[in-house]
């Protein structure tokens, strides 16, 4: 699995000599394996829920930005049908789960997804994820590989969710 990590010095600027917020997450990252990954922390702000923001591509297809629910009681990452059905993923039966909200069918599938925050990017290549036939769930990032690759730590009274990536991997 790789991961590529983009940086305010590695941005390109345009002929106004500016890069937008927007820009940044656009920007090629260089690709590198992730026990280069810098000790830098990933700090996201929020206020209800612990949302991180993602997105998911192919080699066809890009999502915009998504808010994703870091879900400590799941075991893996899971999207709705429509974000599949959007990107073109081609799907292999996984079997059913009993939710909180009621049974579903998963779907396995592969692609790639990108966390953002403010000023660089962590990318897991060839992820594995699965999908739901219901469209009426958030997008959830499980345990797996959110918990293996990062520290969480939840500052409730700071509105503040940080994920360290760990240095072993």
């Amino acid at each position: 699995m790789y991961c590529g990590l983009l940086t305010k010095s590695s941005l390109q600027t345009n002929s106004l000599n500016t890069t937008s917020k927007y820009q940044k997450y656009y920007l090629a990252a260089f690709i590198y394996d992730k026990r280069d990954m810098s000790e830098a922390p990933f700090i996201f702000e929020y206020d209800n829920y612990p949302l991180i923001p993602i997105k998911f591509s192919t080699n066809e297809r890009e999502t915009p930005l998504i808010d994703a629910l870091l879900d400590s009681g799941g075991d893996f990452i899971v999207i709705p049908y429509a974000i599949a059905k959007y990107l073109r993923l081609k799907l292999q039966k996984a079997g059913f789960v009993d939710t909180a909200a009621g049974e579903t069918t998963l779907y396995k599938t592969v692609l790639t997804m990108v966390i953002f925050d403010e000023t660089r990017t962590y990318m897991y290549d060839n992820l594995e994820v699965h999908v739901s036939d219901r469209n009426d769930l958030p997008v959830l990032l499980g345990r797996h590989p959110i918990f293996e690759d990062h520290e969480i730590l939840f500052q409730k009274h700071q509105n503040k969710l940080i994920l360290q990536p760990n240095q072993q991997h």
